[in-house]
C-alpha cells in the first residue's frame, strides 16, 4: 500500500456520505472533512494533509496561494506534485516504510500488541498491576491497514513519554495544535489550504539542505544514525524545513507479515491483512533546539520558547488572545501564536474559525483529548490598528474574568470551609468559564464587527457590561449552583454570608475595575472591597 496513491483517507462529503480517498482526491469540492473513527486520527489526518501539502507544494507568493484557493488544482495536478515524494510512503515491503524504522527487526527489539499504538492504551505497569478499571485491555486486537498508519501517524504526532529512551515528539508529548478553517465551512481543501505557507514564507529560516536529501524531510528512509549519533540529539539545521510535518520520535516497524482476518478494532470494516503486533526500541529521534512548528502556538519560558499543551482545565474563551493574536492577558507573559495563524490574521479574508486540538498528558498518561472552535469572525479583516484595538480591548476583558474567577473562587472555599482550605476547585473554574462564555463571544463579535468598519464603540460602555455579566455569573453559581444548592443544616450561615457579601463587594471595588481599565467608581462606602 502506497499512502499517495491509495485510497487510506476517511472523509465525509457534504450530502453525508462517508469515502475513503486517496490524497490526490484532497481538492475535490465534494469533500467536507475527515471523518475517522476517532477526534485524534482526525487531527493527525489533518496535520498529514497539510503537511502533505507544505512539503511539495510549488506556490511562490501569496498570490499564487490566493489563486489555488480560490480555484482549487485538478487531481491531476496534485498526483504531479506528490510524484517526487511517493517513494517516501510506502507502508508496507522490506525496504523504507512511512514513519517505520528502516533496520528495526524482531531480534532488536520488543514486540507489542498493536493495541499499544493507541496513546491512551494501559501501559505495562497498569496492566501488571491489573489497573486497567476505565480503558481496558482487549478491546483493540486488529487494525486494517488504513487505521494502522493513522494509528501510527497520531503516535508519532503525539508521541507521549514513555518510558527511558523512548522519546516524545518535537512538540513534546501531546502538543497543542491550532489550525484555521473556513467559517460556514466550504470545503476540505479550503480548510487545509489555509494553513499551508507559500514556500519563501514557510522556509525562510531553511538551513542549507540540497532538496534532493530526502532522508532529512523523510527520516525512515535511512538508518537512524545517518541522522543523529547513538543517544544523540536533532537539531532544526541538520534536516529540511519541512521534517517538522514528519519528525520520528519513535522506532517502530509493525509486523505486516503475520497478520490476522476479520473487522479492524476500530473501524469495523472486514480485512484479511489485520495488522495484530508491531516491534518497538528506544533511543529513536531526539528532538532537542529551538523547533517551530508552524501549526503550534507557544509561550516563552527563560528566553525560551516552548510549545503549548493542553491542560486539565479544558479549551475556552480564555485562549483566544493568546492562540489568535499570540497575546497573553498577563502583560509579564509573552506568547506566540501558531504562524499559519498569524499569517491568515494579516492576509486572510472572509469569516474563519479556529480549530484547536491536542491530548491532555500527564508525562505517558493521557487524561483526556481536547478539542474545540474558537470563533475568529471577521477579525482578518480588520486594519492593523483595528485588531490592536480588539488586543487591547480583550486583553482587559479576561483579565477582569480571571480576576472575577479568583473572588468567586475564594468566596465559595470561604463558605464552605472557612480560611483553610486545600484541594482541587477546578469544577469552580469551569462552571465560570462555561457560564461567562456566551456573553464574551457575542460583545467580542459585536466590537470586531464595529472595528472592522471603523465605526465608533464606546469601549467603556463593553467594559461595564462586561463587568456586568461577570457579576451575575458569580453571583448566580454562588448562589445556586455551589454554596446555595448544600444542605442548610451542614452550612455555617454565618460564614456564607460574609462570604457572599465580600464577593459582592469585590466585584464594584478598586482591583476589579483596574483589571478591565475602568476608573474607579466613587460608591460613597467606607466598606472594605478588593
Amino acid at each position: 500500500m502506497n499512502l499517495l496513491q491509495d485510497p487510506w483517507l476517511p472523509v465525509r462529503r457534504h450530502d453525508g456520505d462517508r469515502a475513503w480517498i486517496a490524497p490526490p482526491d484532497l481538492s475535490d469540492p465534494t469533500l467536507a472533512a475527515f471523518d475517522a473513527p476517532r477526534p485524534d486520527f482526525n487531527g493527525a489526518l489533518a496535520q498529514f494533509a497539510i503537511g502533505l501539502l507544505q512539503t511539495v507544494t510549488p506556490v511562490q507568493s501569496n498570490g499564487a496561494w490566493r489563486a489555488l484557493f480560490n480555484n482549487p488544482p485538478e487531481q491531476q495536478a496534485l498526483r504531479e506534485w506528490f510524484a517526487p515524494i511517493e517513494p517516501a510512503f510506502e507502508f508496507d515491503g522490506d525496504g523504507p516504510r512511512f514513519m517505520q524504522d528502516l533496520t528495526l527487526t524482531e531480534a532488536d527489539g520488543a514486540v507489542n500488541d498493536v493495541a499499544a499504538l493507541l496513546i491512551e492504551a494501559p501501559g505495562d505497569q497498569t496492566l501488571r498491576n491489573n489497573a486497567d478499571h476505565f480503558v481496558k485491555r482487549g478491546h483493540v486486537t486488529g487494525l486494517c491497514p488504513c487505521c494502522a498508519a493513522a494509528a501510527l501517524l497520531t503516535l508519532q504526532i503525539n508521541a507521549p513519554s514513555g518510558g527511558a529512551g523512548h522519546r516524545t515528539g518535537l512538540r513534546g508529548g501531546g502538543p497543542l495544535t491550532t489550525l484555521v478553517a473556513c467559517q460556514p465551512s466550504r470545503s476540505l481543501w479550503h480548510d487545509l489550504w489555509l494553513n499551508v505557507l507559500d514556500r519563501p514564507a514557510f522556509e525562510r529560516n531553511q538551513s542549507d539542505i540540497e532538496p534532493d536529501d530526502l532522508y532529512r524531510t523523510f527520516p525512515w528512509l535511512t538508518d537512524i544514525s545517518a541522522l543523529q549519533k547513538p543517544k544523540g540529539e536533532l537539531a532544526p539545521v541538520q534536516v529540511h524545513a519541512a521534517h517538522v510535518f514528519w519528525a520520528m520520535p519513535r522506532r517502530i516497524r509493525l509486523d505486516l507479515e503475520k497478520t490476522g482476518e476479520g473487522e479492524c478494532s476500530i473501524c469495523g470494516r472486514a480485512s484479511n491483512r489485520l495488522v495484530q503486533r508491531y516491534v518497538t526500541k528506544n533511543y529513536g529521534l531526539n528532538y532537542k533546539g529551538a523547533w517551530l512548528h508552524p501549526l503550534s502556538p507557544y509561550y516563552e519560558n527563560k528566553e525560551e520558547w516552548l510549545p503549548q499543551h493542553p491542560q486539565p482545565s479544558g479549551f475556552g474563551y480564555r485562549h483566544w488572545l493568546g492562540w489568535v493574536l499570540g497575546v497573553a492577558s498577563d502583560a509579564k507573559k509573552r506568547y506566540r501564536a501558531a504562524s499559519v495563524v498569524t499569517k491568515r490574521m494579516t492576509e486572510g479574508d472572509g469569516q474563519l474559525r479556529l480549530w484547536a486540538f491536542g491530548y491532555d498528558m500527564d508525562n505517558m498518561k493521557a487524561r483526556a483529548w481536547c478539542e474545540s472552535s474558537l470563533p475568529l469572525y471577521g477579525l482578518p479583516q480588520c486594519a492593523p490598528s483595528a485588531q490592536r484595538r480588539v488586543e487591547e480591548a480583550v486583553r482587559f476583558w479576561l483579565a477582569g474574568a480571571e480576576m472575577g474567577l479568583l473572588f468567586l473562587r475564594t468566596a465559595v472555599k470561604q463558605a464552605w470551609f472557612g480560611d483553610e482550605a486545600r484541594g482541587d476547585f477546578g469544577m469552580i473554574d469551569a462552571s465560570f468559564w462555561s457560564r461567562t462564555e456566551a456573553p464574551f463571544y457575542r460583545q467580542l463579535r459585536q466590537f470586531i464587527e464595529a472595528a472592522r468598519v471603523d465605526g465608533d464603540l464606546d469601549e467603556q460602555a463593553l467594559a461595564e457590561a462586561w463587568l456586568d455579566q461577570l457579576h451575575r455569573a458569580a453571583l448566580d453559581l454562588f448562589d445556586s449552583e455551589f454554596v446555595g444548592a448544600g444542605v442548610v443544616e451542614r452550612q455555617n450561615p454565618r460564614r456564607v454570608a460574609q462570604a457572599f457579601r465580600q464577593l459582592k463587594r469585590n466585584f464594584g471595588g478598586k482591583k476589579m475595575r483596574s483589571a478591565l481599565g475602568l476608573p474607579p467608581k466613587n460608591t460613597g462606602s467606607s466598606r472594605k472591597a478588593a
